[in-house]
């Protein structure tokens, strides 16, 4: 197991302790398309409820999307993003407690949603240079999760890939810490993922998972989504997303001691027991016994 450091996540209007336990991020797609959940809160009434309810079940922080990046996914226009994204912030406005992060690769989106209380930029494609983002995310103060991503979603799992997968996330990683700290995010503000599941194949995806530990060397904490993912149902045997909840719990359980700080959930309640008791494991003194 990874001995998890400790670190002081920095948002407009709080500080989030990292490591000290693991936070756990609730996924709320308002898209028609996403590969586990699409369609089911595309509604705003019913997103804003489940985004509660998450609140209720223990989610630290409530992680909202309007655009698919599933594999084959085409992408949307920012007005068609907005108009899925906005009407659930302003339902949420003043009723949700915990941080909402904004799942977004467009300028555009995260602008409108930070200033409609939105913390942090989930940028899934932060390996591609975008300053307005990274501009804008230093003018307000956000928090950045930075996610590794080889190719783009419509075409990411056709290859070719990686010959070495960890050397390439490592890789990217550090380019995309290296373009956040020179447009001035604060260290303390960064929060890095490897993307598993994107642009890497099923055994890619494993060897992520097993080889976490290494990610913690860059120094920043990190963020693990495996939530209901295609490399779980292969392992399954190809079952539906919707029954991938067992292996999830697996993959969370294993995210967490290799040093995860946060995990990206879908099935809030369940992922909440597993980190609970993976936390206890972590906190007994091994190294001294």
């Amino acid at each position: 197991m990874a001995e998890r450091k400790r670190f002081r996540l920095r948002l407009p209007s709080r500080t989030l302790i990292l490591g000290e336990r693991t936070l756990i991020m609730g996924v709320l797609n308002v898209t028609p398309d996403s590969f586990s959940d699409g369609g089911k809160f595309l509604d705003a009434e019913k997103a804003v409820e489940r985004a509660l309810e998450m609140e209720r079940e223990g989610a630290d922080i409530v992680d909202i999307g309007g655009e698919s990046t599933r594999p084959g996914s085409t992408g949307v226009t920012a007005g068609e993003e907005l108009r899925r994204v906005l009407p659930v912030m302003q339902g949420l406005r003043g009723r949700l407690k915990i941080p909402i992060s904004i799942d977004t690769q467009k300028a555009e989106v995260a602008e409108a949603a930070l200033a409609g209380g939105a913390e942090i930029i989930n940028d899934v494609n932060a390996l591609h240079p975008d300053s307005e983002m990274h501009e804008l995310a230093r003018q307000r103060g956000a928090a950045m999760i930075l996610m590794h991503m080889r190719g783009i979603p419509r075409t990411m799992q056709k290859g070719p890939f990686s010959k070495n997968t960890v050397r390439d996330v490592l890789h990217g990683l550090r380019g995309a810490i290296a373009r956040a700290r020179r447009a001035g995010i604060a260290k303390s503000r960064i929060v890095i993922d490897p993307g598993i599941g994107f642009g890497k194949n099923y055994r890619q995806s494993f060897e992520l998972l097993a080889r976490l530990p290494e990610l913690g060397k860059l120094g920043y904490p990190i963020l693990a989504g495996v939530s209901r993912k295609a490399f779980i149902g292969d392992a399954l045997g190809g079952v539906a997303a919707e029954q991938r909840g067992w292996g999830t719990a697996a993959a969370v359980a294993a995210s967490i001691f290799g040093g995860a700080h946060i995990v990206r959930v879908h099935d809030v309640a369940e992922m909440r027991q597993v980190a609970l008791v993976a936390d206890r494991i972590l906190a007994v003194p091994w190294k001294r016994a």
